[in-house]
């Protein structure tokens, strides 16, 4: 039993911690919590994604994909803001985004045509979860190690980013999941069309070809990237204006614009240097 002369003596330890800043009675949050709520929130999206597709409500499920993509670019921005990038984060987000962006997409093409080639089909809709889980683990080792194999190429992404091919796969849905009828006249329908764009995905995913990074808002990457961002602000516009088409037009730009990157690089890294003699 504590009598009130030593609860009063308690109290006025405690006071005077408090007056000189004791640090142990001051316990802040951690930094990373704001970019890590994001990150979850890109799961749990990922995780209704795959639910609202497996009750037949493809359209909701794309739709939850899309914006599982906006949570992914609002964790990484929240981090670059309050400094807050961690081992932990970095982590966490691959283990979301393999669930958002590779198993959801995968899970959405299976339901929209590939069911229709039963074991192929399956094959095909793995690629998505396969590749992006590679692309996602090569990305965490590059950045763990401070690996840089291409002065002047930190300013993009080596391989297609996983979140890219699974909005491009959900904006290929939105566009194009009414209009089925505009494929029947191709051999194999809508699969003609559906399977290259798979591959092709899941290739760039994989893939050496640099993609472009969103610039940070700060001050010297404004001055520095000052097209490149007018260009995302830009492909913001179109997406806000058009929705469906637009996210299918931006995205296909964006995948088009990183292959033709692609091929200049390699063009310059095969035939610039070479030296002609007489």
């Amino acid at each position: 039993m504590k009598y009130p002369i030593q609860k009063w003596k308690r109290f006025r330890r405690r006071r005077k911690r408090k007056r000189n800043g004791d640090k142990h009675t001051k316990k802040q949050i951690p930094r990373t919590v704001i970019p890590s709520f994001f990150t979850l929130m890109n799961l749990f999206c990922g995780f209704l994604a795959i639910i609202s597709i497996a009750e037949g409500r493809l359209f909701f499920g794309a739709w939850l994909i899309v914006f599982a993509g906006l949570f992914d670019a609002l964790d990484g921005f929240m981090a670059r803001l309050s400094n807050a990038t961690s081992q932990f984060g970095i982590e966490l987000d691959s283990i979301s985004d393999v669930v958002s962006f590779g198993v959801a997409p995968g899970f959405l093409l299976y339901a929209f045509g590939l069911a229709e080639m039963p074991f192929v089909g399956i094959i095909l809709s793995a690629l998505p979860p396969l590749c992006g889980a590679v692309r996602l683990a090569r990305y965490n080792v590059d950045v763990h190690e401070n690996f840089d194999d291409d002065k002047g190429r930190d300013d993009f992404f080596k391989g297609l980013p996983i979140p890219g091919q699974a909005i491009m796969i959900a904006a290929f849905y939105l566009t194009f999941y009414n209009q089925i009828e505009i494929f029947e006249g191709l051999e194999y329908g809508l699969n003609t069309v559906l399977v290259p764009l798979i591959i092709l995905l899941s290739f760039l995913m994989v893939s050496t070809i640099p993609f472009d990074k969103i610039p940070s808002f700060d001050k010297e990457s404004i001055k520095k990237h000052k097209m490149k961002l007018s260009l995302f602000i830009f492909y913001g516009l179109l997406i806000l204006l058009f929705q469906e088409v637009g996210l299918m037009i931006v995205f296909s730009a964006f995948v088009g614009k990183g292959i033709l990157l692609g091929g200049y690089f390699f063009w310059k890294e095969a035939f610039g240097d070479e030296e002609f003699s007489d």
